[in-house]
C-alpha cells in the first residue's frame, strides 16, 4: 500500500494503520487490494477479513469520491471521513455511474466493421491512440476520415473541429474535398441548414480542420507546449492528429548519434544520447495524456515501423511442438557447477534459470505490444514501430494495420510459336501463371487497447479487412473478403493497383 497516498493524497491513514502496514510487507498496492479476494489478501497477511472488507470498502468509497461516483443507495452506510464529506456535497460533485457511461464519446470510422473492431464506435476521447503500420497500409487515409467524422454529432462525432499537425506532408485538402463528395455518408448531409435526417446534423467542412507543419523537433516542442493549448481553447478542438510522432525523432536523435560517433570516442556518448531521447518520448506522451484528459478530446498518432531483423519467434510453450523441441536437461548433480567460493545467497541454482527464462526474453515480450510476430506461422514480414518499448508505455491503444500484395494471373497466352525469350513482361502476352500484382489487401488489428480486448493472433477473425477507396475507408466482409480483396474495387484510388496509391 505504499502508492495509497498517491493515488488517494486524502485518504484518512490513521485509521487503518495497522492494515496498511501489514500490507506494505507483503508488497500489496492499492490496485491489489481492489481485485483479489479477501480471503487471499487474509492468507498473505494474517489480517481478520472483516478488517480487510472494511478497508477495501472505505479505500473503493474514497475512489467514488475521487472520480465523481456516487452511488444513492449507500447514504446510509459507513464510511471513511472523506466518503461522509462527499455525500453532504453530493449535488455539485457526484454523477450517477449511468450519467459517466453517458459521458463516453467516439468519432466514428463511418464504417461499422471497423467502429465493432475498435471496441463499438471508433476512437474514444480522452484517450492517446497510435496507428502504426508501414508505407501505404492506410494510416493517413485513417486520419483524414476522423478529420471529417469528428465533425458530426453524436454518436458518429463530438461536433467539434480538429487539429492536423504534420511533421512531413503538409494537409492534403484535394483528398478531403474527394472523400467529402465520395462518401454517400457525407452525401446526404446538408452543409448549411443539416436536413441530413436524424442524429446526422451538419455536413463537416475543411474550414473546421487546423493545420500546420512541424518540419523540426523544436517547433513541434513549442508548438505542443504554448500554441496547442490556446487554440483547442478557443476553438473547442475535439481532436489532435500529430503525423507522424516518429519522424522528427527520428531525424534529430539519428544525427546526433551519428555526429556524436565521428567527433566524440567516448564509451557512454551513445547512451547518453538514447537517455535524452527517453526522456523526451515521456515527457511527449505525458503533454498528450494531460491535453486528452484536461479537454475531453482524442488524441491520435500515427507511427512509422521498421523491419525486424534477428532470430525468429519462439512457439509458445503450450504447443506439442515446442515442449519437444526445447530440450530439458537432467536433473543431477553433475550439471551443476561448483563456484570456487561459496554464494552469499540462499537459492544460487535459481537465479540463472530465472532471469535467462526464454519468456523473459524481448524478442518474446515485443510480440504482446508490436503487432508483429504474435503468429509464428505468418507468411508477411516483420515490423517493429518505431521509438521502441518507452513510446509504447506513453499511449493509451495501439491500432496495426497491414497490407500484403495480391497476385494474380495474366489475361492472355502466349502463342506457341513464340520463344519464351522474346516475350516483354508487361505485354500482356506473357505465359499463363506468371504472377502479376493485381492489388493490395489490407487489415487492421487492435494491438492493446484500454477500453476493448486486443484482436488476437495474426489476422485473425477479430482483425478486420478493409479498402481504401475514394470516400475514405470501408471494410471487406468475412464471406467474400478473399474475392473482393484480390480485384481492385470500382472506386479504388488511382494506382492502388501497383501501390503507388498515397495511402499513407
Amino acid at each position: 500500500m505504499t502508492d495509497l497516498l498517491r493515488v488517494l493524497p486524502h485518504f484518512p491513514v490513521a485509521q487503518y494503520a495497522s492494515l496498511i502496514s501489514a500490507l506494505e510487507k507483503v508488497g500489496l498496492t492499492t490496485s491489489d487490494l481492489l481485485t483479489l479476494e479477501a480471503a487471499d489478501i487474509g492468507k498473505r497477511t494474517q489480517l481478520p477479513l472483516l478488517d480487510i472488507k472494511r478497508l477495501c470498502a472505505a479505500v473503493l468509497a474514497a475512489l467514488h469520491d475521487d472520480l465523481g461516483v456516487f452511488a444513492t443507495s449507500r447514504r446510509g452506510q459507513q464510511g471513511s471521513s472523506s466518503h461522509v464529506q462527499g455525500q453532504q456535497h453530493g449535488q455539485t460533485l457526484k454523477n450517477a455511474p449511468a450519467s459517466l457511461a453517458a459521458q463516453w464519446q467516439t468519432i466514428s470510422t463511418l464504417d461499422p466493421d471497423i467502429d465493432r473492431a475498435l471496441g463499438g464506435g471508433g476512437i474514444p476521447a480522452g484517450y492517446v491512440t497510435e496507428i502504426t503500420g508501414e508505407s501505404g497500409a492506410g494510416k493517413t487515409q485513417f486520419l483524414l476520415t476522423l478529420l471529417l467524422s469528428v465533425q458530426l454529432p453524436p454518436p458518429h462525432g463530438l461536433g467539434r473541429p480538429a487539429l492536423y499537425i504534420s511533421t512531413e506532408a503538409p494537409l492534403s485538402t484535394r483528398r478531403l474535398a474527394q472523400m467529402l463528395t465520395t462518401n454517400p455518408f457525407f452525401a446526404d448531409l446538408d452543409s448549411e441548414s443539416g436536413r441530413g435526417g436524424e442524429g446526422r446534423g451538419k455536413r463537416p467542412s475543411l474550414d473546421n480542420i487546423i493545420s500546420t507543419v512541424t518540419p523540426d523537433l523544436e517547433s513541434q516542442d513549442h508548438i505542443l507546449t504554448y500554441q496547442v493549448p490556446v487554440e483547442i481553447e478557443r476553438r473547442n478542438i475535439g481532436l489532435l492528429v500529430l503525423d507522424s510522432v516518429a519522424a522528427n525523432y527520428r531525424a534529430e536523435f539519428d544525427r546526433s548519434s551519428k555526429e556524436t560517433a565521428t567527433s566524440s570516442s567516448t564509451p557512454g556518448a551513445r547512451s547518453s544520447n538514447m537517455g535524452a531521447r527517453t526522456a523526451e518520448l515521456v515527457r511527449l506522451g505525458m503533454q498528450l495524456r494531460d491535453l486528452a484528459q484536461k479537454y475531453n478530446l482524442a488524441v491520435v498518432v500515427s507511427n512509422q515501423v521498421a523491419d525486424r531483423f534477428g532470430t525468429k519467434m519462439p512457439e509458445p510453450i503450450s504447443s506439442s511442438m515446442a515442449r519437444s523441441s526445447i530440450p530439458i536437461p537432467p536433473r543431477s548433480s553433475s550439471n551443476v557447477p561448483t563456484p570456487s567460493t561459496p554464494y552469499p545467497h540462499g537459492h544460487p541454482a535459481d537465479e540463472p534459470s530465472t532471469i535467462h527464462h526464454p519468456a523473459l526474453h524481448f524478442d518474446n515480450q515485443q510480440r504482446f505490444f508490436t503487432g508483429w510476430g504474435d503468429d509464428p506461422y505468418a507468411s508477411y514480414a516483420l515490423k517493429t514501430p518505431s521509438l521502441g518499448l518507452v513510446w509504447s508505455t506513453q499511449i493509451s491503444a495501439r491500432i496495426a494495420l497491414f497490407k500484403r500484395p495480391a497476385y494474380g494471373r495474366t489475361k492472355y497466352q502466349a502463342d506457341d510459336d513464340d520463344d519464351d525469350d522474346n516475350v516483354v513482361v508487361g505485354s500482356g502476352r506473357e505465359a499463363v501463371g506468371m504472377p502479376m500484382l493485381k492489388s493490395w489487401r489490407r487489415w487492421m488489428k487492435v494491438v492493446f487497447a484500454g477500453w476493448t480486448a486486443e484482436s488476437g493472433t495474426g489476422l485473425g477473425e477479430k482483425s478486420v479487412e478493409f479498402e481504401v477507396w475514394m470516400g475514405g475507408l470501408r471494410g471487406v466482409g468475412k464471406k467474400n473478403g478473399k474475392e473482393e480483396g484480390m480485384k481492385k474495387g470500382e472506386g479504388d484510388l488511382k494506382g492502388g493497383g501497383k501501390g503507388k496509391g498515397k495511402e499513407g
